[in-house]
């Protein structure tokens, strides 16, 4: 497996993959975008190649087995708490994502990870957390965080197996677009 820093040529497979990982979240963003006639890939292809948002290529990496991407890992440090968005501004859904986010100020926040269906269960996602302790140090945090929905057992186990630990968690906001009720838990690990 190759771990390598994405680049603008990587957008419509790291938009693919965002639509795998966001539990219909980038969906639901990106229809808001949406042109007469355009695929939602195609928008989120757009969304991804910007650089000028966190949900940017330049703070994705990509793992390639066989010269083939196969899955990503989208990641950046999080604002100081006095940068913290506006709940009120944000869909009620989203909201509890964005309370957990600001639970860790200044932390390396995971936001996606990925990997295509015919590579699940090859360390695709193991080996893309396997750089996050170099990518928090070069970016100045001491602290690793991830949330992730508590149905999704397969993921929250990988990050335990990890040494990430459950910190804090919010209810989710039933919403159409994700499947989930329950809660969303905020899991950190110290940077080593």
């Amino acid at each position: 497996m190759h771990i390598r820093k994405a680049t603008r040529a990587d957008c419509r497979a790291l938009a693919e993959l965002a639509l795998m990982a966001g539990e219909g979240i980038p969906a639901f963003f990106w229809a808001q975008a949406q042109r007469p006639g355009q695929d939602i890939i195609d928008v989120g292809s757009e969304t991804v190649a910007s650089e000028e948002a966190n949900f940017s290529y330049l703070n994705a990496h990509v793992a390639e087995l066989d010269g083939t991407i196969a899955g990503m890992m989208l990641a950046y440090r999080l604002p100081a708490g006095e940068a913290a968005e506006a709940l009120d501004e944000l869909p009620e859904f989203i909201r509890p994502l964005v309370e957990l986010e600001q639970c860790m100020p200044d932390s390396f926040y995971i936001n996606m990870i990925a990997a295509y269906p015919g590579y699940r269960g090859r360390g695709v996602g193991t080996g893309l957390l396997g750089g996050v302790d170099r990518l928090a140090r070069a970016a100045g945090c001491s602290l690793a965080s991830i949330e992730v929905f508590e149905q999704n057992q397969g993921a929250l186990r990988l990050y335990e197996r990890l040494g990430y630990r459950v910190v804090e968690r919010r209810a989710v906001v039933p919403h159409p677009c994700h499947p989930y009720a329950g809660d969303i838990v905020l899991l950190t690990r110290a940077v080593v």
